[in-house]
């Protein structure tokens, strides 16, 4: 997610919250393409599926790394972890 958030800042999230387009969620990616498990990821929501409102589309900060909706196609809702309130550089 940089420039959004840099690698190694401790992120305040809450559970349970409805996420809104444009908010930065943790998310449960789907397995990639050898089967392998990937881990939770910090991604921004756009919002629902253009094409299928029920599911979700995220989006990454930096296009030239990471995966998004774009290259694994939309998540559904139960993928949604949580909504990022805040970071906070470790100190």
């Amino acid at each position: 997610m940089e420039p959004t958030l840099r690698d190694g800042q401790l992120l305040v999230v809450l559970y349970g919250r409805r996420a809104r387009p444009g908010d930065v969620v943790l998310v449960d990616l789907p397995p990639d393409a050898d089967g392998r498990s990937r881990p939770r990821a910090v991604k921004r929501l756009a919002g629902p599926d253009p094409q299928a409102p029920e599911r979700l589309w995220i989006e990454r900060d930096n296009p030239r790394e990471g995966v998004d909706s774009w290259s694994i196609g939309s998540l559904p809702r139960s993928a949604l972890v949580a909504v990022v309130l805040m970071r906070r550089d470790r100190t």
